[in-house]
């Protein structure tokens, strides 16, 4: 058995691994080559060393963006993953109508990121037009109905990933536990976080990864008002590449350093919370 798998091995890899080449790895090559070029397309490219990246750093609006990311990440990613492993946890007693729960809290994750943050543009500017203002007034108020929204299509999804890491949880390691006379506290800190690692390891990439890529819901919700006070780092991209002719470089270049931020970020995580899962 050992030696067909290695005889087809390329056979079922090698398509994937192709596209994987294809779509991924070769645009990605070819976007950091141009993040040194002045250029409106591939073929016009005029190679301009570092410029693209000093312009990048030098603009303010891309040093907002990217606190304004930070920021949201690190709320959205807390907010996000507490209140789904609450909900996870009271989902996995025995409660009447929990599927049902489960199947209302999930859906808001099936909506396409536009079309919720038109919804609750919508709902937020309903509230804030009693007091004379709307959600672009204030910064303030767009990053919280950023966090409102991100928490309200993410908290479901996390949360059947939690349940099915609960579920997973040996019910002998909990009787055993309840004997030797542990506490509800006792249990959650020693038995149950400890047990759920790897579900939580998912969930945190989950949400620092989407955090960071926002882009959808923010466009449609604030568009970066007031004053580009709310844009966040994809959406300043976006901005900054279709803006003008001539800032294709400095966005490329802006591209460029977002993904490796988001990697990096992501990389941090996962070696954080795997190291975790090793010593529980």
């Amino acid at each position: 058995m050992v030696k067909y798998h290695k005889k087809y091995f390329l056979v079922f890899v090698l398509p994937t691994l192709l596209a994987f080449i294809v779509a991924f790895f070769v645009p990605f090559l070819l976007g950091i080559a141009l993040s040194f070029t002045e250029f409106t397309t591939v073929i016009d490219a005029k190679w301009v060393g570092i410029k693209n990246y000093v312009t990048a750093f030098s603009n303010m609006d891309f040093i907002n963006a990217l606190l304004f990311t930070v920021k949201f990440a690190i709320v959205s990613v807390l907010t996000i993953n507490f209140f789904a492993f609450l909900m996870a946890l009271l989902l996995t007693r025995k409660i009447k109508g929990t599927n049902l729960f489960r199947t209302v809290f999930f859906m808001p994750n099936l909506i396409g990121g536009i079309v919720l943050g038109y919804i609750w543009q919508v709902i937020l500017n309903g509230i804030l037009f009693k007091f004379g203002v709307t959600i672009t007034f204030k910064p303030e108020f767009g990053f919280w109905g950023l966090i409102i929204l991100m928490n309200w299509q993410m908290i479901g999804y996390m949360m059947v990933i939690y349940i099915a890491g609960l579920q997973n949880i040996p019910r002998d390691v909990v009787e055993a536990a309840k004997i030797d006379g542990a506490g509800r506290f006792q249990l959650l800190r020693k038995i149950t976080l400890p047990l759920v690692m790897p579900s939580v390891t998912i969930c945190l990439f989950l949400t620092m990864s989407n955090s960071f890529k926002l882009f959808d819901q923010n466009l449609a919700l604030t568009a970066g008002a007031p004053s580009r006070k709310t844009t966040m780092l994809a959406l300043d991209i976006y901005n900054t590449f279709y803006g003008s002719v001539g800032s294709e470089g400095i966005g490329q270049a802006k591209a460029v350093v977002f993904t490796l931020i988001v990697a990096f970020v992501a990389i941090v995580q996962l070696r954080l919370t795997r190291k975790k899962e090793v010593e529980n």
